[in-house]
């Protein structure tokens, strides 16, 4: 099995960098007030120091165009000693373009924490190829910048996975769930629903393993590449995966899910969390594990607070965690950080 290094675990005062790895939205004139928000926030509710990578706020236009400048952000905060943290401003679609650029070595001889969700996914590959940890979770301009205050459950999942160096232990459902929110609007206008909790689409028993995935459409985009996960991470892991009816199609779920059963990682994971599903994707992946890969006992626990939602709990990557399907619990099983 693969070792992966931990990170040291953050500490009020500590200096983390903000980065638009992917998407540059952070530093376009009518989301600079969001970038703001959420920077005040890391500041005022964590007690940490904020700077942003040379490139963080140069705006979409000019980010898309330069993605070697959006790798030299993420070695700029690797070398640099006093950054102790990268928290990535937002998600995007073109992560991909940043492979040619990246140092392995230099992730690998520079362990840091790296959270983030989405197209992020790619640069997570990234850091797990080179053999660290690192943390599926909030992005800066959502969740951490969402409008009204971040959220308890958000804030209290960051804490235990960047700031403790305990067991993360039991990931609670949310109580209470919205949609992204990219407007600026009052706390009061948030519409919440009440969360009906992890849900069992199928399976029975207890299942341990290290927590390997992402956001399908970015894991498409790298296959075939040597930073997408090989067998010796898909083997015996819990795969989280979000491919909830992409671009509102259950065709387009049904391929992504098809292309990880090419990918073999279906085949040896020992279960499977995903975010909360509806009723068509659920047959959806239901069929292609009882008709096409024939682990119709597979364990599958739905409604993780992982996706394109508020609030959002924090993944780490390549640590161990475990599915007891008999409870309907999801629990990882070890520290985030050092």
């Amino acid at each position: 099995m693969k070792e992966f290094i931990k990170p040291e675990r953050l500490r009020p005062g500590d200096t983390v960098a903000t980065i638009s790895i992917s998407g540059g939205r952070a530093g376009d004139a009518d989301m600079l007030w969001r970038y703001e928000l959420g920077k005040k926030r890391l500041e005022d509710i964590f007690g940490l120091k904020v700077v942003e990578t040379p490139h963080a706020l140069m705006g979409s236009e000019y980010l898309y165009s330069h993605p070697e400048d959006r790798v030299a952000d993420l070695h700029w905060a690797l070398e640099d000693p006093e950054v102790k943290g990268i928290i990535t401003n937002m998600g995007g679609d073109d992560s991909y373009r940043l492979l040619p650029y990246l140092d392995y070595e230099l992730i690998r001889s520079h362990p840091k924490i790296y959270m983030g969700f989405s197209d992020i996914t790619t640069t997570c590959c990234c850091f797990a190829h080179a053999g660290v940890m690192n943390y599926y979770g909030p992005g800066l301009l959502t969740p951490i910048a969402q409008p009204g205050r971040l959220d308890e459950y958000t804030e209290n999942a960051m804490r235990k996975a960047l700031f403790s160096g305990e067991t993360i232990g039991r990931v609670e459902p949310c109580r209470r769930y919205t949609s992204i929110e990219w407007r600026d609007l009052p706390e009061s206008d948030i519409t919440w629903q009440d969360n009906p909790g992890y849900q069992l689409i199928q399976g029975h028993g207890k299942v341990c393993g290290r927590l390997i995935g992402g956001c399908m459409g970015p894991l498409q985009q790298i296959m075939g590449t040597e930073i997408f996960p090989g067998r010796e991470l898909w083997e015996g892991s819990i795969l989280f995966i979000e491919n909830i009816s992409p671009y509102n199609s259950a065709l387009a779920a049904l391929h992504g899910w098809r292309a990880l059963v090419a990918s073999g990682a279906l085949d040896v994971c020992a279960g499977l969390i995903t975010p909360m599903m509806p009723e068509e994707d659920r047959q959806v992946l239901q069929k292609v594990l009882k008709y096409e890969v024939h682990r119709e006992d597979m364990p599958v626990l739905s409604n993780v607070d992982f996706g394109h939602r508020t609030p959002m709990t924090v993944l780490p990557i390549g640590a161990m965690a475990e599915v007891d399907c008999d409870s309907l619990t999801f629990t990882i099983l070890e520290s985030g950080v050092e």
